[in-house]
C-alpha cells in the first residue's frame, strides 16, 4: 500500500507539471503572436474553450481578442472567469453556431485555430484582413493573407505626394454594410471647428487628428490627439496627445487649410507636427512610439513625403 505522504507528493508533482505545461502553452502562444502576428488589432481565437489561452493573446492595450466556441456552457464559464479577473471587455467570447465564422469579410488581423477544431480554410481567408495572419496551433504553421493590388491608400491631404486627389482603387463602391462602428458618435459642435482635423491612411491603418474634448459644451477645453486605428475593424492602436492646436472655437468647420496638410502616413511611419508650432515628428505607425524629431522643421505648415525624402514648408512670418 502506498504511503499517504508519498501519494500526496505524486499528486502534487502531477498538478505542478500540468500547471507548468499550461503556462508554457500560454507563453508559447504569446511568443508566436509576437513573432508572426500583427503588432495590434483584432485577434480571433477559434475554439477558445475556457479562454485561458485566449486571454494570453492580449499582449498589450493595442489588441482586442475575441474567442468563439461551439459549447454554450463553456462560453458561460469562460465569461464568468474573464469577468472575475477583470479582463472582460477587450477580451470577450461568444458561442459559434453554424459553419460560417461570425464576422464580416476582411475583418480580423489574426485568426488562431485551436488544435482539433475544424474550420473551413476559405472562411479563415474570408474574415482575415489584408496582411492578416492565420495560425494553426496543431501544426504551428502560419500564413499571411496578401494585400490585393486593386486597393489604394490615402497618404497625404491630397491623396499622395503628387497632390492629385484621385485614388487608384477599384474596390471602392457604394456601401452595403457597416464594417465597424467606433466612438465618438458625435462631433463637438455643428458650427465651430470640426472635431476631425486631418486624416490619412496607410498599410491598413487610419491615422487622424481629433478633438476628444467634452461633447457637453463647446466652451469646455479641447483635447487634441493623434490617433491610429486599424482600418478594417476599428481597433484603437494608440493615441498621442497634441499639446497645442488651432482653437476649437474657430468659426468655420474646416479650420485653417494648412492643418490637414500637416499629417502624412507612409508605410509604417507617420509624419506629423505634434503641436501648432511644433517641429515634425516621425512616429511608428504600429506602436505610436516617436522615432525622430526634425528640430529644424519648427512651425511646419505643409508636409510632403516622397521617395524617402521629407519636404517641410515652414510658416512664413508676417
Amino acid at each position: 500500500m502506498t504511503h499517504p505522504c508519498r501519494l500526496n507528493a505524486v499528486l502534487f508533482s502531477v498538478l505542478l507539471a500540468c500547471s507548468i505545461a499550461k503556462a508554457q502553452d500560454a507563453a508559447s502562444i504569446r511568443k508566436q503572436i509576437e513573432s508572426v502576428g500583427p503588432k495590434g488589432g483584432l485577434i480571433v481565437h477559434v475554439g477558445c474553450g475556457d479562454a485561458k489561452l485566449t486571454a494570453a493573446m492580449k499582449l498589450n492595450e493595442r489588441y482586442v481578442v475575441h474567442g468563439i466556441d461551439r459549447d454554450a456552457a463553456t462560453i458561460r464559464d469562460a465569461r464568468k472567469r474573464l469577468w472575475g479577473l477583470g479582463q472582460y471587455g477587450q477580451i470577450s467570447v461568444d458561442q459559434w453556431v453554424g459553419d460560417e465564422l461570425p464576422y464580416v469579410d476582411n475583418f480580423a488581423n489574426m485568426v488562431v485555430i485551436t488544435d482539433g477544431v475544424e474550420v473551413d480554410a476559405g472562411e479563415v481567408i474570408r474574415i482575415l484582413a489584408p496582411n492578416g495572419v492565420s495560425l494553426d496551433l496543431a501544426s504551428g504553421k502560419s500564413s499571411v493573407k496578401p494585400t490585393p493590388d486593386n486597393i489604394d491608400e490615402w497618404t497625404h491631404y491630397m491623396h499622395d505626394a503628387s497632390g492629385n486627389a484621385v485614388a487608384h482603387d477599384d474596390v471602392v463602391a457604394p456601401p452595403r454594410h457597416l464594417q465597424w462602428l467606433g466612438s465618438p458618435r458625435w462631433s463637438r459642435h455643428h458650427d465651430r471647428m470640426a472635431s476631425m482635423s486631418a486624416l490619412v491612411s496607410s498599410n491598413g491603418r487610419l491615422i487622424y487628428i481629433m478633438d476628444e474634448g467634452s461633447r457637453i459644451s463647446i466652451q469646455l477645453p479641447s483635447k487634441w490627439k493623434l490617433i491610429a486605428r486599424d482600418a478594417f475593424n476599428g481597433t484603437i492602436l494608440w493615441k498621442q496627445p497634441i499639446k497645442t492646436w488651432q482653437s476649437h472655437l474657430w468659426p468655420l468647420k474646416s479650420g485653417p487649410t494648412q492643418l490637414a496638410r500637416r499629417l502624412v502616413a507612409i508605410g509604417d511611419r507617420v509624419f506629423a507636427t505634434m503641436g501648432l508650432e511644433a517641429p515634425v515628428s516621425m512616429i511608428d505607425a504600429a506602436t505610436g512610439e516617436t522615432l525622430r524629431t526634425y528640430k529644424e522643421t519648427h512651425a511646419t505648415e505643409e508636409l510632403i513625403v516622397d521617395d524617402g525624402t521629407v519636404f517641410a514648408l515652414p510658416s512664413v512670418p508676417t
